[in-house]
């Protein structure tokens, strides 16, 4: 068997694992321990994004044609790339959060929906929060208002009786009518 033909089915996974990629980083991963390895894959795991270290030149070979196309120019070294499918932002985050701790995991590049990234580029990325956190967040601010305007009501109800609240509603119709009667009288009056 020839050399191709050995390597053409590994050219085809990566192709298959980029294929509706919405994010892929690659990282150097040279430095870490076995235990932070086992770490971070665990937490890339966790968040369904796959991590796998490929030989450049298969990855070359496989980014030709794509949007990660752009990335074979940080293809030096040993390399290792996190591809997510369902989340554009978690192999940024998580990396990023990750070379916090083990200093020597270092940030190459990535694409994320289509676009490249320097590892500047990746670190803003990774400083935008998951689409749960953002989902969160707006439910928060849309049930803001309402949890207050019900708040008002039950402090309204506990400093007054509730009579006060039924004469104040029988009240302002009765000003409404009043306040529309002076304006039937001005036609009149010419």
């Amino acid at each position: 068997m020839a050399k191709i033909e050995l390597k053409q089915p590994i050219v085809d996974e990566i192709s298959a694992q980029i294929k509706d990629a919405q994010s892929a980083v690659l990282v150097d991963y040279r430095g870490l321990t076995v235990e932070q390895d086992t770490q971070l894959r665990k937490e890339l795991r966790e968040a369904g994004v796959t991590y796998k270290v490929y030989k450049n030149t298969l990855m070359n070979f496989a980014f030709k044609g794509t949007d990660l196309e752009t990335l074979s120019q940080y293809l030096e070294g040993p390399s290792a790339v996190a591809i997510s499918k369902d989340d554009a932002t978690a192999p940024a985050r998580i990396i990023c959060k990750f070379a916090k701790t083990a200093d020597k995991l270092e940030v190459k590049g990535g694409v994320v929906e289509g676009i490249a990234y320097d590892a500047a580029g990746i670190a803003s990325i990774a400083s935008i929060p998951s689409r749960e956190e953002l989902l969160s967040k707006l439910l928060g601010s849309l049930q803001s208002p309402i949890t207050n305007f019900a708040r008002v009501i039950k402090q309204v109800a506990e400093k007054g009786d509730a009579s006060d609240v039924v004469a104040a509603e029988e009240a302002a119709p009765a000003v409404e009518a009043e306040e529309a009667a002076p304006a039937e009288e001005a036609p009149a009056a010419e």
